[in-house]
């Protein structure tokens, strides 16, 4: 059950002509200028205390980042601390149910610990990160009015940005994972954003897969915090 819900939590654009890539670069400007994505380009580092409701247990949860691509993730399950570090080019995952040593992070984890290092996310500057990126045109999810935005990287994984669109905030976030050693589809779902000094974030996701649900709260997120590197070294 461990593994399950920290899988959970763990997670070519051609222009067929000049209209379609303005109305794409259109769409992320206002998204970018929605969120504040120019102070959030000049935080160097945050945290955010967080935690997991998932099959009736809470479970406390601590991530760190910080500026180039480093990050660590705590969470405490049942008595026991998982470990999840990466430090901008190797990553290790330490859990005591599996190992008392800490496991090197290789294929598909170590890139799902890339991808949840990128202060900015996956959509800014996406070219500079080898992706590629496609205006798949509007449709609603319930009630709400969406851009699709299909994001392709240099694997051939991709995922689809839904940005709303009357706020421009990022609605949801669908794509596919390797977990458990299968490929399955999550979706996340993003709720309650607020606003910190200019950046809004979403401080609820509610995430959604075969293996099942959960919904991940930020109780708390300061920026500019002081972090040592070796924090983000193997644990």
């Amino acid at each position: 059950m461990k593994k399950t819900i920290l899988t959970l939590v763990i997670l070519v654009f051609a222009a067929a002509n000049i209209v379609q890539a303005q109305n794409l670069q259109d769409v992320l400007d206002k998204h970018f200028k929605a969120i504040g994505q120019e102070k959030l380009s000049d935080i160097e580092s945050y945290r955010i205390k967080a935690k997991v409701e998932q099959m009736g247990m809470e479970i406390p949860m601590n991530m760190k980042m910080k500026r180039p691509d480093k990050f660590r993730m705590e969470m405490e399950m049942q008595g026991q601390k998982m470990i999840r570090t990466y430090n901008g080019e190797k990553g290790w995952m330490l859990a005591p149910w599996i190992s008392s040593e800490p496991q090197a992070l290789t294929g598909a984890e170590l890139e799902q610990a890339m991808t949840q290092a990128d202060i900015d996310g996956e959509l800014y500057n996406y070219e500079e990160k080898g992706f590629t990126a496609e205006l798949l045109g509007k449709e609603f999810l319930g009630d709400a009015e969406v851009f699709n935005i299909k994001l392709t990287g240099e694997d051939g994984v991709e995922r689809n940005y839904y940005i709303d669109t009357d706020s421009y905030l990022v609605h949801s976030v669908k794509g596919k994972v390797e977990a458990q050693g299968q490929e399955i589809t999550i979706e996340q779902i993003m709720g309650d954003y607020k606003d910190f000094d200019g950046i809004k974030m979403a401080t609820k996701i509610e995430q959604k897969s075969p293996m099942g649900s959960a919904n991940i709260i930020f109780e708390e997120i300061e920026f500019g915090v002081p972090l040592d590197d070796s924090i983000f070294e193997k644990p």
